[in-house]
């Protein structure tokens, strides 16, 4: 016989048990879906869907997704912080930064989710002035590196990614130079010239002090490429390294000095446009520099998209990764978003990248800072800062669009691609289904999107990118 405090309890877990159960009942039976509409409606807008779906004859296009076939896996989407980015991050009030900070790298139901960040090694155009890690004066050199420096991040750039770190400390770093120093170079100049071939040893083991001393303030450094755009030598800074040198540098001197100092940094090649695949392929041929490579990064201010898939389809065995797109001030917000995900978050992971970044993480309201002599003047941050004010830019929600339901460790799976219904679909860490669709024609569509058993249907308006998660 029941006391009357034994029925009490028995009473509340039994109500408990049905609330569990009634909630994992909807969970399994809803979806997730993050809106994004080019006249800025919905904006990473949260919906649920149910998984009971209308007849055929409503339907405008399926997407059929097949786990079965698997392509790479995903280490992340994020942005390049520039020395420039970091700048106005530090600047901004300590609770403004901190707010900011964790709601682009923070993983909850109103942040982003950035899981991937580029860094210049040394400046980048978006500095306000070009330098190196040892700047010495005219005439003078450094074979020792014993004048290297990291004293530049330390105002800023560093500072910020020990606050990202706390946030995330699992966030993949990418380093970038843009130029050696100068007295390494033919020209004697930030700007364009070549890399003395006698200075290559020495330019290795630049990369390898680098290395070590971002270890020594808490940042590892996943990957680096070799040179940012090798064919570009007219920005400031700028290197031009030729195929051929870029190989000699891998095989003789960069790969043994890393082998050599226990460096497990990734190295990767090329780091420009889509236009010049047969760049990183003639590296790679070479099996004595191939040995050292991780893979191939991309832009795509020049070629097509799919230049990626013939890199890969000429070495399986080395990834791909898309490193740089810039939005141009002050930014079309549909034609960005639209153009983006199509080639971007759409185009070059269905082309094997493992990651997309764009560029840059923040600028203020005058796009500043930049270098004279050829930097950018007119490129839009993901966030734009005044003070503590932030607007969020295009490359935020094309970014947004991915991040917050594709994590790390996500792996690509095969899906149809209908007409006007660009799509791309991964398996996440956690078990679900993520699947980043766009709406190309200019008509609301119908879509219903199938997993195995599970059918789920939305609407896009023309234009429009959802991300379902289920």
């Amino acid at each position: 016989m029941y006391t009357p405090i034994l029925k009490t309890l028995v009473l509340v877990i039994s109500v408990a048990i049905l609330i569990g159960c009634e909630t994992n009942e909807k969970d399994e039976n809803t979806a997730e879906l993050w809106l994004t509409t080019l006249d800025r409606e919905s904006l990473l807008e949260k919906r649920e869907l149910d998984f009971k779906v209308p007849g055929n004859s409503e339907i405008d296009a399926t997407i059929t997704v097949d786990t079965s076939k698997t392509y790479q896996e995903i280490d992340g989407f994020g942005y390049t912080l520039t020395g420039g980015s970091a700048l106005h991050i530090n600047n901004m009030s300590d609770a403004a930064r901190t707010s900011l900070l964790e709601e682009l790298f923070g993983t909850g139901e109103d942040q982003l989710g950035v899981s991937y960040l580029r860094l210049s090694i040394g400046a980048s155009d978006l500095d306000d002035a070009p330098f190196s890690y040892n700047d010495l004066p005219a005439g003078e050199t450094d074979e020792n590196l014993e004048k290297f420096s990291l004293a530049n991040d330390t105002v800023h750039l560093i500072p910020v990614l020990r606050e990202i770190l706390e946030i995330s400390p699992d966030i993949k770093i990418l380093g970038s130079p843009w130029s050696p120093p100068v007295w390494m170079k033919d020209n004697n100049d930030t700007r364009g010239g070549s890399l003395k071939e006698e200075y290559y040893p020495v330019y290795a083991n630049y990369f390898v002090k680098y290395i070590k001393a971002m270890e020594d303030e808490g940042i590892e450094i996943d990957a680096i490429t070799i040179q940012n755009e090798p064919l570009h030598p007219g920005n400031n800074p700028s290197l031009l390294m030729l195929a051929k040198d870029q190989a000699e540098f891998i095989k003789n001197h960069l790969g043994p000095a890393f082998e050599e100092n226990n460096i497990n940094t990734k190295i990767i090649l090329y780091d420009h446009n889509a236009d010049r695949p047969d760049y990183p392929i003639s590296i790679l041929d070479d099996p004595e520099a191939a040995q050292y490579v991780d893979g191939s990064a991309f832009h795509l201010y020049g070629g097509k998209i799919e230049a990626l898939s013939e890199v890969h389809e000429a070495h399986p065995d080395k990834h791909i990764y898309f490193t740089e797109q810039w939005v141009g001030a002050p930014g079309n917000f549909a034609q960005e978003m639209s153009w983006h995900t199509e080639n971007l978050i759409i185009g070059a992971t269905r082309n094997w990248s493992r990651n997309v970044l764009e560029w840059n993480l923040s600028a203020d309201e005058n796009q500043d800072p930049h270098t004279d002599r050829g930097g950018c003047d007119r490129c839009l941050g993901a966030v734009t800062i005044t003070g503590d004010e932030v607007t969020r830019e295009p490359a935020y929600y094309i970014i947004g669009q991915a991040s917050k339901v594709v994590r790390p460790g996500s792996v690509r799976v095969a899906s149809n691609e209908p007409e006007n219904i660009r799509n791309v679909a991964f398996k996440t860490p956690q078990g679900k289904i993520a699947v980043i669709i766009q709406n190309t024609s200019e008509e609301e569509k119908s879509i219903r999107v199938q997993v195995g058993d599970k059918k789920v249907v939305l609407q896009l308006t023309g234009g429009a990118v959802g991300t379902l998660n289920l």
